[in-house]
């Protein structure tokens, strides 16, 4: 193998958007949240991911590696944001330190959501959650997400929708604190987005140059946000909306690519 296309699955959410920006259709009649590239055996500790929100998700939070339970899996994951209405926003951390009592106290009577940092978002902007940190997404955006291969999420709350809460463990694994500052920035051509514990993300214009390159030598995905990336054997390409998995950055055409989007494990 030496790239090959991965099939995408379309989440319908509550929160989801039935018209989705080019080159995306959502089915008739359906709110499509999330779309998924299925992780490849290649690269099985990523996942990547599109969100459209047309309302606001639920408070809720994610295990580490080491505060994960035996049937759960740890979360790190970070956002690109695409495309942003006027005044969106997401809550990220919370507005000052609080105790588990005060977490606890604000998601059962509805005013965690004044206890969080909601931050503006505009395309371009990226955000990396650590694990154990409180947060939501709020409705008018498009995002790509990158994470560890894992769909272990405590809801905190979830504005009177009839589905299930996970306080007990949301609290134990919950970090009580500010949104770090370092965690956030606005991105450029060239950009390392993460260089993390669990997964590396760079942006590209063009072709990689010799650096980007050099730190993917084995399976990467590969996720164009504007041209084709195409396998140089012929066997795949991708264009936006698409994702590739491939052996090596040496075996991908990037003649016609733009923007794209390079993810590995860490």
């Amino acid at each position: 193998m030496t790239a090959r296309r991965i099939p995408t699955r379309m989440v319908e959410k509550v929160w989801g958007c039935d018209r989705l920006p080019a080159p995306f259709i959502a089915p008739p009649g359906q709110r499509i949240g999330e779309i998924w590239f299925e992780p490849p055996p290649e690269v099985p500790r990523v996942l990547v991911k599109y969100l459209f929100t047309s309302e606001k998700l639920s408070v809720q939070v994610h295990p580490s590696d080491a505060t994960a339970l035996a049937d759960e899996a740890g979360k790190e994951e970070c956002w690109l944001v695409l495309d942003a209405e006027p005044e969106a926003r997401l809550a990220i951390g919370f507005n000052r330190p609080v105790t588990p009592d005060e977490i606890a106290a604000a998601a059962k009577d509805g005013t965690i959501e004044a206890m969080l940092a909601w931050h503006p978002a505009k395309a371009g902007d990226l955000f990396y959650l650590p694990a154990g940190t409180v947060h939501a997404i709020g409705p008018g955006l498009a995002l790509v997400e990158v994470q560890q291969t894992s769909d272990t999420t405590f809801r905190l709350y979830d504005y009177g929708r009839p589905r299930e809460l996970h306080l007990d463990r949301a609290l134990a694994v919950a970090a009580g604190v500010p949104y770090a500052s370092e965690h956030r920035r606005t991105i450029a051509a060239g950009t390392v987005l993460v260089d993390g514990p669990h997964f590396r993300l760079d942006r590209i214009e063009g072709a990689p140059d010799a650096a980007t390159g050099g730190v993917y030598p084995g399976a990467l995905l590969v996720l164009p946000l504007a041209g084709t990336v195409s396998a140089k054997d012929g066997s795949a390409q991708a264009s936006a909306g698409d994702c590739l998995v491939a052996s090596g950055i040496t075996a991908l055409d990037f003649s016609r690519a733009e923007i794209t989007l390079l993810a590995r494990a860490a």
